[in-house]
């Protein structure tokens, strides 16, 4: 069994929802299991698409699936809760990323892990750092708290919902 963390992503429709489904839907998988969450985090979005805000989150999960296995487990999943891939960086009801794969480095035509943005998304660190601030990011040579640390400022990130479940696959509270 490999330990991985996945961010999620919404910012279209019932945003809660989607991530609620989505968490719902990898514990469901037969080899997947989801051991905690972060909380979700308010963001702005990223990259040059207009569009409304983000929720974003990171899972742990306990899971046997080689990383492309579990990359089609992912995409399954972001089918299912009716993703459209239209625009590169645009809008989507969920997006669903391997961050980290254990402290393995991969890197193949549909697959880089760590995630290749992992060192510079505030809303990927933050909820990361929840859940593993001493983790080593493999290939980065720091931790997820040293690599937060890094940054200035939290703009453009806010705690939206707090997990009140200390980490673990459980509600949220505002």
């Amino acid at each position: 069994m490999f330990k991985c963390y996945i961010g999620l992503g919404s910012n279209l429709g019932d945003r809660e929802g989607y991530l609620t489904q989505a968490i719902a839907r990898l514990d469901e998988h037969p080899e997947i299991r989801v051991l905690r969450c972060s909380s979700i985090y308010e963001t702005e979005p990223y990259g040059p698409v207009e569009q409304g805000d983000f929720l974003n989150m990171v899972v742990e999960i306990a899971t046997a699936l080689s990383p492309e296995a579990l990359l089609d487990a992912l995409q399954s999943i972001e089918n299912a809760l009716q993703r459209k891939r239209l625009v590169r960086w645009g809008p989507r009801t969920i997006d669903l990323d391997i961050l980290l794969y254990g402290d393995k480095m991969i890197e193949t035509e549909k697959l880089v892990v760590p995630h290749p943005e992992i060192a510079k998304r505030l809303f990927v660190l933050m909820p990361l750092n929840e859940l593993a601030p001493d983790l080593a990011i493999p290939g980065i040579g720091q931790t997820v708290g040293e690599r937060l640390k890094k940054f200035r400022s939290v703009k453009g990130v806010r705690l939206w919902k707090r997990n009140c479940g200390a980490g673990e696959f459980a509600p949220f509270e505002n």
